[in-house]
């Protein structure tokens, strides 16, 4: 007779709570933090030794950039696939799975040979990320009671937030101790840990008795949109605006874009409820939640860029100049947090969003003589704007909404964030390089024999090069050569600070989504007595 299988039981929260006893709470947090700090890290660690990628492979600040938009994109699209994956596979398989497929991403970015294995290794990585992180806050809520949510998310969330603050540092160490493979090698102990950690702790078996259907035409429209949209942003500005292949490229990103909108309101199963914008005040979070992750990701790029081009500073001092910023957020997000819960939200995200566009204002003043202490304190303004943003807006976007819209409020406010997080990259990666080519075109022009100040220049380089032992022609050369580098490195410096400048303009536009929310906050306070 055939032997039939023997089902294995599935390990709940339950089951797992009698093997562990109460201390199960704390396993769980331990693993959840284990695996999104791997994820959190490898999102921004990366962004200083892009100058040494540059280097090492010949590639432009266009291309390099793909190895932080790609990661943001992917991640971007796979994280609304969280919720299916739980019902059809269970958390642990899931996270499991995808732990795997992030360790084997970080062993191909740090063994790669080629830029385009390099980018594919960052695109695994992020897929692979966009489920661990809202997965792992799953795991966190669903071990702690209702009384002690609120103090469980805040110490997960210090947890989270101290992996990009420190990051960089490592990153930095990393970088000038190994060589910048060993920043894709920096995530696969942690993930290693997490693995072991999921394999135990984690709840096991799918949680839906049937694998649910899932919108997949959304999902397919979404990445079409994200793929077409941001490759015709790059190829643009290397191929022209007016190339043929670009401008269809972003009318099928436009086409995808309004099918997508159109489907989701249609479909009986969304991906992203579209339905909860139409919530008073939520539009207003939602722009605010998409300039947040362009500021924070865009920043973290442009930064250590710029202060290892125009500064010469080492990849350890670039990530150092970040630690401050991110200790002060963490010791401030506790309070402001408080104050979210006593004074209108929308007031407080202004008043980060002020500081933020402060920030950036003063960053685009910065030259190739401002101090290390001086930048520092700038860049700790927009992280202690962040530090007023981030509890403000979570708690005043959700506290927009009905009950039965807060799951739905709460993924697509991180949806939102990451998606303007890979848009922000990108588009200031581009944004720089277009200023960069401007002014090194426009300075350019003025070097010519009748420019006494140029005379004067390439006379000294001349006279520095005899003095080595060159001949005239020899002195000529290394003349021209140093003013092409002068003229090169003054450009980029004015390409930052017009990058810097519009990232300060971009908060000050998002101020208008804080005044959205107090005023949908205020029409639903209205409308409250009514439907009572």
């Amino acid at each position: 007779m055939p032997v039939k299988p023997v089902r294995v039981m599935p390990e709940t929260t339950e089951v797992l709570f009698r093997r562990f006893g109460p201390g199960y709470r704390w396993l769980a947090m331990l693993t959840a933090m284990s695996t999104t700090i791997s994820a959190v890290l490898a999102a921004t660690i990366i962004n200083v030794a892009i100058p040494d990628i540059m280097g090492a492979f010949g590639i432009d600040q266009i291309t390099a950039q793909w190895l932080s938009t790609g990661f943001l994109a992917s991640m971007t699209g796979t994280m609304l696939l969280v919720d299916w994956c739980m019902k059809s596979f269970g958390q642990r398989a899931t996270m499991l799975f995808c732990l795997g497929l992030f360790l084997i991403g970080g062993l191909l970015g740090g063994l790669s040979t080629s830029t385009d294995v390099l980018i594919l290794s960052r695109i695994l990585q992020g897929a692979a990320a966009g489920v661990i992180q809202p997965m792992a806050m799953v795991s966190v809520y669903q071990v702690f009671p209702p009384e002690k949510r609120g103090a469980a998310m805040g110490l997960y969330g210090v947890g989270v937030v101290m992996a990009p603050a420190v990051g960089p540092f490592i990153g930095g160490l990393l970088v000038d101790g190994f060589g910048w493979r060993y920043v894709f090698f920096a995530g696969v102990p942690m993930a290693m840990i997490g693995i072991l950690l999921s394999s135990i702790f984690l709840p096991s078996g799918a949680t839906a008795d049937e694998r649910p259907k899932f919108d997949w035409i959304g999902f397919g429209l979404l990445v079409g949109f994200l793929i077409s949209l941001l490759t015709a942003f790059t190829d643009g500005q290397i191929d022209g605006w007016q190339d043929t292949w670009v401008i269809c490229r972003f009318f099928l990103a436009g086409a995808a874009f309004v099918i997508f909108i159109w489907w989701e309101r249609v479909t009986p199963l969304p991906m992203l409820q579209i339905r909860i914008f139409l919530q008073p005040g939520f539009i207003g979070a939602g722009i605010i939640s998409f300039v947040l992750g362009a500021g924070l990701f865009g920043s973290t790029y442009l930064i250590p860029l710029f202060v290892q081009t125009i500064q010469g500073l080492t990849p350890t001092q670039s990530g150092l100049l970040l630690v401050p910023a991110g200790l002060s957020m963490i010791c401030l997000i506790p309070i402001t947090g408080r104050l979210a819960d006593r004074y209108e939200p929308g007031y407080i995200t202004g008043f980060g969003l002020t500081l933020f566009a402060l920030s950036f204002y003063l960053l685009s003043s910065a030259d190739v003589n401002t101090d290390f202490l001086t930048l520092a304190g700038l860049i700790m303004i927009s992280r202690m704007g962040m530090g007023f943003i981030f509890p403000s807006l979570s708690a005043g976007s959700l506290r927009l909404l009905p009950m039965h819209l807060l799951a739905q409020g709460s993924s697509t406010m991180n949806f939102t964030r990451q998606l303007g997080g890979a848009f922000g990259v990108n588009l200031l990666a581009i944004l720089l390089d277009q200023q960069t080519g401007f002014f090194q075109d426009l300075l350019a022009a003025t070097q010519d024999p009748s420019n006494h100040v140029t005379e004067a220049y390439l006379a000294q380089i001349a006279e520095m090069a005899a003095v080595a032992g060159l001949s005239d022609v020899q002195q000529a050369a290394v003349a021209t050569e140093h003013l092409s580098r002068a003229v090169l490195l003054q450009a980029s410096q004015q390409g930052f600070h017009v990058s810097f400048q519009a990232s300060a303009f971009s908060f000050l536009i998002a101020l208008f989504g804080a005044w959205h929310m107090v005023r949908g906050r205020k029409r639903s306070l209205a409308a409250a007595p009514a439907t009572a």
